[in-house]
């Protein structure tokens, strides 16, 4: 370790005193010090070619300020602020609502839940107000319409599809036909666990489908009136050493009123509301070797540097959902934050932490919340999907009004009395993160919007030639989409 040490500033060309050797090598991670400081001399200090303990301090004290710095908002940012009215409220919040005892019963009523609420659903069409129960499909009948959850989706030799339906009453085999080319095609984004709408025709034995439906949106007609902004952000990824803080400080200060153009601060003064979408923290032990990548490695101190970012927002309301980073429970759906872990977000009294999911109406604009684990199933079990695409993913998971439909995969489900990831009302904006990647489609009048990170590309995104969009915020702007990137 200590020829690493003295290679590493040699190299850079670049002396080192026995004090300040000796604090280095007893930090927890030197390598990440070491070219922090070469970079630091090499910016602040080019007359300098020796590191001493006063260099260190030097380096630290220009951390502590760059990181805490006192963002002040702007005067004319308040007095718009201090005249607006901000109303909202919590459509949807799993905290202190989920129960479970994890046994087979309670997964009996998490499905039966599934299954009721998008049958309903479902029923609004006209042809499936009435419909067959899957018992009764084991004799002959000519017009039938059905309603299940899928259990198996299967190719035959043939190039039929099979996929084995179930309803509280029992099971049945669903055939679509090779010949049927439009509903083969349609057919294959169908999931395992999703609920879905059969009519065809049935010989005792198997179901041939002439239409397969899912619960679907209908199109809206008319946008909502909207005179105000919303910020979207996810994927924060505080005390992870690739969080980007410079362009996150450029974000505070936008939100305060004071950077960027004259059209940026403009639309600064329009902002009502701020939603966070999960991993605000990197978190701790959340995938191997992640103490590695850590520049902060405690989970309170995680919490309490993103209080001390959040802090210098005051004046709009901050809507904050957690991830799979965050330090709450891992199956979905996950509660909101606590104040075991992050003390000081829970006592800004403008934040508001809601579950993941969760559903908020802001100032008559209904936002679902959620995080977006749910994309690592779909990825995997639909081959034509990557983690890029996801407006794509997006209008599927409305398309089946859930949020997460397959059960069991790596997407963790808490087997609840009842399914909170159903998505039994429409909203106007679909907020979800997790893929580190910025999109926006309009889709039948929902705006589907995934928000980037300020998090750099890390080793893992690497491997997996994942370009995050970092530093890159979403701005619904009076219904209009915009972007703004922090890191230009």
């Amino acid at each position: 370790m200590s020829n690493n040490i003295i290679k590493k500033f040699q190299e850079a060309e670049i002396l080192l005193n026995n004090n300040a050797y000796a604090e280095i090598k007893g930090h927890d991670d030197y390598d990440y010090l070491i070219n922090e400081l070469i970079e630091y001399l090499e910016e602040n200090e080019n007359d300098q070619y020796i590191i001493t303990t006063q260099t260190i301090r030097n380096y630290q004290e220009q951390e502590r300020a760059r990181i805490h710095e006192a963002i002040i908002e702007n005067p004319k940012t308040r007095e718009i602020r201090a005249n607006q009215e901000t109303p909202y409220e919590i459509v949807m919040d799993v905290t202190n609502k989920s129960y479970t005892d994890g046994d087979i019963q309670d997964l009996n009523k998490y499905f039966n839940s599934r299954y009721e609420k998008l049958k309903k659903i479902i029923q609004e069409n006209p042809e499936f107000k009435k419909i067959n129960e899957l018992k009764t499909t084991k004799t002959n009948i000519d017009n039938l319409h059905t309603i299940g959850i899928v259990n198996s989706i299967n190719n035959t030799k043939n190039g039929h599809k099979i996929i084995e339906i179930e309803d509280p009453t029992g099971t049945g085999s669903v055939i679509v036909l090779k010949d049927n080319e439009d509903l083969l095609n349609s057919s294959q984004t169908i999931v395992k666990d999703e609920v879905i709408g059969v009519s065809g025709s049935t010989n005792g034995n198997l179901i041939r489908a002439d239409e397969i439906v899912h619960p679907g949106i209908q199109r809206r007609p008319i946008d909502k009136e909207m005179d105000f902004s919303i910020v979207f952000i996810s994927d924060v990824h505080i005390g992870s050493k690739q969080f980007d803080e410079q362009a996150f400080n450029k974000f505070i200060k936008w939100l305060n009123g004071n950077y960027g153009n004259e059209k940026q601060q403009d639309l600064a003064n329009d902002v009502k509301y701020l939603v966070i979408g999960g991993d605000l923290v990197d978190g701790i032990g959340i995938y191997p070797n992640q103490e590695k990548e850590l520049k902060i490695k405690d989970i309170y101190q995680q919490y309490e540097e993103a209080g001390r970012l959040l802090g210098d927002i005051t004046d709009i309301p901050i809507i904050l959902s957690p991830g799979n980073h965050d330090a709450t429970r891992l199956a979905e759906p996950q509660p909101a934050l606590t104040e075991k872990y992050a003390k000081d977000l829970c006592h800004q009294k403008n934040i508001e932490m809601v579950s993941n999911p969760s559903v908020v109406n802001l100032d008559n604009i209904k936002v679902q919340v959620y995080h977006g684990r749910s994309f690592d199933d779909i990825v995997m079990a639909l081959n034509s999907y990557t983690h890029a695409d996801t407006d794509k993913i997006m209008r599927l998971l409305l398309e089946k009004r859930h949020l997460a439909p397959i059960y069991g995969e790596r997407t963790p489900l808490a087997s609840e009395f009842e399914d909170y990831l159903v998505i039994d009302e429409v909203p106007d904006v679909l907020h979800t993160g997790h893929v580190h990647i910025n999109s926006h489609v309009k889709y039948k009048g929902v705006h589907m919007l995934n928000s980037g990170t300020f998090q750099k590309q890390t080793e893992f995104q690497k491997i997996y030639n994942i370009v995050p969009t970092c530093g890159q915020v979403p701005v619904l702007n009076h219904g209009t989409f915009q972007m703004l990137n922090f890191n230009e």
